[in-house]
């Protein structure tokens, strides 16, 4: 089981060592390329009730760069919740009251409509206005002044606004993710919205970068990099670009997880011989050992309420996931189907548990579904890897291999709704979605 001392030597590090020559791609300092920055969004599935909503262009969307309309229907429809129904022709916005008899006879609950004025400082001023079309009743709207280069997000909170008003929960197209990729001899750590697009460089190294984690406060990614030529954790903070060590202890440093309250930092080390599991200040200094095996016990990761750290073993004769308290002490065996289970995620909520399983020779995303103890295939993929939840616990975030290309896919709690966010090319992984704090 030596594959499981870093999450670089996985189940699959044969390919991944291969992968990523074939294409080198210039990169500005702290950009993306563009071909790297810019995801397709594909969904896929169905089988599931989802609200019918429509939306319409918003006025004066022509002096922005965004289509604040269509990257609002994207998200609602990448969530799994909402069915796009095809708007009629209108010149609606915020100001308007629609006629709900007509948006009712095309099949749309809900109706979003909007505009965007450029102001005279050249930030623009974009609204919105949520209408129940079946009650007619207007829900409510909001108002973002917002520079050029925030009209996404601006469009992402809209999508956020329209999710808690139609479900009663939080929405996460405004969140971030993390995700390594190579290109050539190139590692790059990125961060980019949840959609995958506005991608930033926050470390690129000829050397791997893995294992990104990001802080509860959304400021930091602590990440283990191979500059040092050996598995050195950094904790880096995403605003300014500045680092700084964590740990650095003889052998390997690796699979950095924070604390619910971000004061520690749960790790495996390797200062005995195997990995074991230690858990340290975020600020730094000596690490505490929790696990005393005589095996190889890694990939930590604290449970919502901070009361427990789940890790991956293989005491039992294969890796399985296991649960300790988080102070230490005896550790339960959590996965029972299948012989080899590896990288546990728990949801947010504290309701599921996202691990990759072996099935067969293939590498899929499985959920556990902690009370009940029942685990569920996502995923009919061979090379799944890397699964992490949103913060509202509906949708999951991993790293696949479809055909010949490296994606990353995000899919239902059910498996139901798929949505690939495909990179140009290269080797993409190590996703990590980040909390609610934008």
């Amino acid at each position: 089981m030596q594959d499981l001392t870093t999450k670089n030597l996985r189940h699959d590090s044969t390919r991944r060592q291969l992968l990523g020559a074939a294409v080198g791609l210039p990169l500005a300092a702290g950009l993306a390329h563009p071909a790297w920055a810019q995801f397709r969004v594909e969904v896929a599935g169905a089988g599931v009730t989802r609200l019918p909503f429509s939306t319409v262009r918003f006025r004066g969307n022509d002096s922005a760069s965004e289509d604040m309309a269509a990257i609002v229907r994207a998200d609602l429809e990448r969530s799994g919740m909402f069915r796009f129904v095809e708007p009629a022709a209108s010149g609606l916005d915020e100001n308007s009251r629609p006629d709900a008899a007509v948006w009712r006879e095309r099949g749309a609950d809900a109706l979003v409509v909007g505009s965007v004025t450029r102001l005279a400082d050249g930030r623009f001023d974009v609204r919105f206005r949520l209408w129940d079309t079946v009650r007619a009743q207007d829900l409510g709207g909001l108002s973002f002044p917002v520079g050029a280069t925030d009209l996404r997000l601006a469009a992402h909170r809209i999508a956020d606004q329209v999710y808690e008003k139609l479900t009663g929960e939080k929405g996460i197209f405004s969140t971030r993710i993390a995700y390594v990729t190579k290109v050539g001899a190139r590692h790059n750590l990125w961060v980019a919205d949840a959609d995958g697009q506005g991608a930033r460089a926050a470390l690129s190294s000829p050397e791997p970068i893995i294992s990104p984690s990001w802080a509860p406060n959304g400021a930091q990614l602590a990440y283990v990099s191979f500059e040092a030529r050996k598995p050195v954790i950094y904790a880096h903070e995403i605003a300014s670009g500045r680092r700084r060590l964590l740990a650095n202890f003889r052998g390997s440093n690796s699979a950095p997880a924070w604390s619910p309250d971000g004061n520690q930092i749960a790790l495996a080390l390797t200062l005995s011989g195997n990995a074991q599991v230690y858990v340290m200040s975020a600020g730094g200094g000596e690490p505490r050992r929790l696990t005393q095996s005589s095996t190889i016990d890694t990939e930590p990761v604290f449970s919502p309420d901070g009361r427990h750290i789940y890790f991956v073993s293989d005491r039992g004769g294969s890796p399985q996931v296991y649960r300790m308290a988080a102070q230490g002490g005896e550790a339960q065996r959590i996965t029972f189907s299948g012989n080899y289970n590896i990288s546990p995620s728990p949801s947010p909520d504290g309701r599921w548990l996202a691990y990759i399983s072996r099935v067969n020779g293939a590498f899929r995303l499985h959920v556990l579904e902690l009370a009940s103890g029942r685990a569920t295939a996502l995923t009919e993929t061979s090379a799944d890897e890397s699964p992490s939840f949103a913060p509202n616990s509906r949708l999951i975030i991993y790293a696949t291999r479809e055909g010949s290309q490296e994606a990353l896919m995000t899919t239902t709690v059910d498996g139901r709704i798929k949505t690939r966010l495909a990179g140009a090319s290269g080797d993409i992984r190590e996703p990590d979605w980040g909390p609610f704090t934008r």
